[in-house]
C-alpha cells in the first residue's frame, strides 16, 4: 500500500504537468496528499520542516543564478549579438545544420561548468532565432537544448564540472575524469542517436510544410538595427561566462579557504556568520561569471541595450522567478517522496537485482524520475546504498571507476520525465507545453537511458574503462 501511494503521487504530479498546471500549486499538493494517505498526523510537520525547509534553501541557493541567467539571455537577446551567432552560424554551418549548431553551443557551455538552467536562458534567443530563420518548428528547441546540456555533457563526458558527475566522487573515492574511455562511448551513442532522432523530426516538419510557427509565446524581441555586431565579438560574453566559471571556481577556495565567517555590525546580532566555501564555492563561481558576461555586453552594446533594458528585464525576472519557483516546489516534492515508507520499499526492491551494474543503473535512474532530480536521486541512492554497491561490484571485480560512470549517467536518464524541474524550466522559457513540446524530450530522454545500458554492455565485452 505505502509503494501505491508514493506511485500515485508521482503519476498525479506528471499527469497534472503534462496538462499544463502549475506545478508550484501541484506539487505540495501531491506530496501532502501521499502523506495524508500514509500518516494524517505528519501533513503539517512534513510541509513546513520537510517540502517548505527544502524549498526555500533551493530557492536560497539558486535564484541568483536563475536570476543572473535569466539577465544574462536577454541582455545577449536585446543587444543584437545573439542575432549576430545565429548568422554566422548559418552562413557557416548551413540552415539545415541549425540543431547541430544549438547543440553544440548547449554542449560547450555545459562542458564548460555552466549550470543547465543557465544555458537555457542563454541559448533560447539563439535557438529562436536560428530556428526562425531556418523554419524549423520551434516546438523542436526544447529537445534540441534538452540534447545539448542534459545528456552527454552533463554526466557522461569525463571531466565534466557538473554536479552529477562530482556527487559519485564523494561515494566512490574516485575523480571527474573515472572511466573516460566508457564515458566517450556513452556521450557518442547519445550525441549521435540524439541528432538523427531531431534530424528525423525536422525532415517530417518539412514534408508536411510545417513552419516555425505563429502566435507563440515568449518569443525573443526582434533585433531592429540593420547592422549587427562583429560575430567574435558577439560570443565573447559566453565565452567569458565559461572561462571566468573556471577562473573563479579555482580561485574561490584559495582566496576564501575552507570556511568563512564574519560578525554582523547589527547590534544583538554578535554570533558570526560561517559558511563552508566547499558548498558554495561552485555557486558564487557561475554568478561571478555571469557578472562578466553581462558587463561585458554593456561595454560593448550599451547604447543599444539600455534603451530597451527596463521593459526587457522586467520580462527576465518574471521568468527566473516562475523557473526557480517551478524547481524549488519539484524539490520539496522529492524531498517529501523520499522521506515516505513506500520510497523505502521501492529502494528495497531495487536492491534485489543481482547484476551490481545492472542495479546500481536502473536504482539511481528510477530514484531519479520519482524524485524528478538527477541530483536529488543519485544522492538518495547512493546514500542508501553505496557501500552494497561497491561491495557487489568488488566481488565481481568491477572497478569503482565503472561505478561512478554508471551512477553519474544513469542519474540523468530517467530524471526528466514531465514534473522534472529542467523540463519545467525550459517548456516556461521557451513559452510552449509539455503537450506541444515534450514528446521529443521524452525520446531524447530514452536514449539517454539506453545509453547507461550500452556503456555497462561495452565493459562486459571488452573491459574497458
Amino acid at each position: 500500500m505505502n509503494f501505491i501511494i508514493v506511485l500515485a503521487a508521482l503519476c498525479f504530479l506528471m499527469f497534472v504537468a503534462y496538462r499544463g498546471y502549475s506545478v508550484i500549486l501541484f506539487a505540495p499538493v501531491a506530496a501532502l496528499g501521499a502523506v495524508l494517505l500514509t500518516d494524517p498526523t505528519l501533513v503539517a510537520p512534513m510541509f513546513t520542516g520537510l517540502f517548505m525547509d527544502k524549498m526555500v534553501g533551493f530557492i536560497k541557493l539558486y535564484f541568483p543564478v536563475f536570476l543572473l541567467g535569466a539577465i544574462f539571455g536577454k541582455v545577449i537577446e536585446l543587444s543584437g549579438f545573439s542575432k549576430s551567432i545565429v548568422s554566422s552560424i548559418i552562413n557557416l554551418v548551413g540552415r539545415k545544420r541549425a540543431m547541430l549548431s544549438i547543440v553544440a553551443v548547449c554542449g560547450v557551455l555545459t562542458y564548460g561548468g555552466v549550470s543547465l538552467f543557465v544555458v537555457v536562458f542563454a541559448v533560447y534567443p539563439f535557438a529562436a532565432e536560428m530556428f526562425r530563420q531556418s523554419d524549423i518548428p520551434k516546438r523542436l528547441i526544447p529537445g534540441t537544448i534538452a540534447l545539448g546540456a542534459f545528456t552527454f555533457t552533463m554526466d557522461a563526458l569525463p571531466g565534466t564540472p557538473q554536479i552529477q558527475n562530482i556527487i559519485p566522487t564523494t561515494f566512490f573515492k574516485t575523480d571527474i575524469y573515472a572511466a573516460p574511455w566508457l564515458g566517450m562511448i556513452g556521450a557518442v551513442f547519445v550525441l549521435l542517436a540524439g541528432l538523427g532522432y531531431l534530424e528525423w523530426r525536422r525532415r517530417q516538419a518539412a514534408a508536411s510544410g510545417e513552419g516555425y510557427g505563429s502566435n507563440l509565446v515568449n518569443e525573443p524581441e526582434p533585433f531592429e538595427h540593420e547592422k549587427l555586431a562583429n560575430p567574435f565579438i558577439a560570443i565573447l560574453p559566453l565565452v567569458l561566462v565559461g572561462v571566468m566559471n573556471k577562473v573563479f571556481t579555482a580561485g574561490i577556495p584559495g582566496l576564501y579557504g575552507k570556511t568563512h565567517s564574519f560578525i554582523p555590525a547589527v547590534v544583538g546580532k554578535s554570533a558570526p556568520v560561517v559558511q563552508e566555501i566547499s558548498k558554495i564555492a561552485a555557486i558564487w563561481a557561475v554568478e561571478g561569471a555571469l557578472l562578466v558576461g553581462i558587463a561585458a555586453v554593456f561595454v560593448f552594446a550599451g547604447k543599444v541595450v539600455i534603451a530597451r533594458f527596463a521593459e526587457g528585464s522586467k520580462a527576465a525576472i518574471a521568468g527566473a522567478l516562475l523557473a526557480s519557483m517551478n524547481t524549488a516546489s519539484e524539490y520539496g516534492f522529492g524531498a517529501v517522496i523520499a522521506a515516505l515508507p513506500g520510497f523505502l520499499v521501492v529502494a528495497n526492491s531495487l536492491s534485489a537485482i543481482p547484476n551490481p551494474l545492472v542495479n546500481e543503473a536502473i536504482t539511481v535512474t528510477a530514484l531519479a524520475g520519482i524524485t524528478g532530480s538527477a541530483s536529488g536521486g543519485m544522492g538518495i541512492a547512493l546514500a542508501a546504498m553505496a557501500d552494497s554497491f561497491i561491495q557487489n561490484a568488488q566481488a565481481a571485480g568491477i572497478p569503482l571507476d565503472v561505478l561512478h560512470r554508471v551512477a553519474s549517467m544513469a542519474s540523468g536518464g530517467m530524471d526528466t520525465l514531465p514534473h522534472n524541474g529542467a523540463v519545467i524550466t525550459l517548456l516556461a522559457v521557451t513559452g510552449l507545453t509539455h503537450r506541444v513540446a515534450y514528446k521529443d524530450i521524452f525520446a531524447i530522454t530514452l536514449i539517454k537511458t539506453a545509453a547507461v545500458f550500452v556503456v555497462i554492455t561495452a565493459f562486459y565485452l571488452t573491459g574497458i574503462v
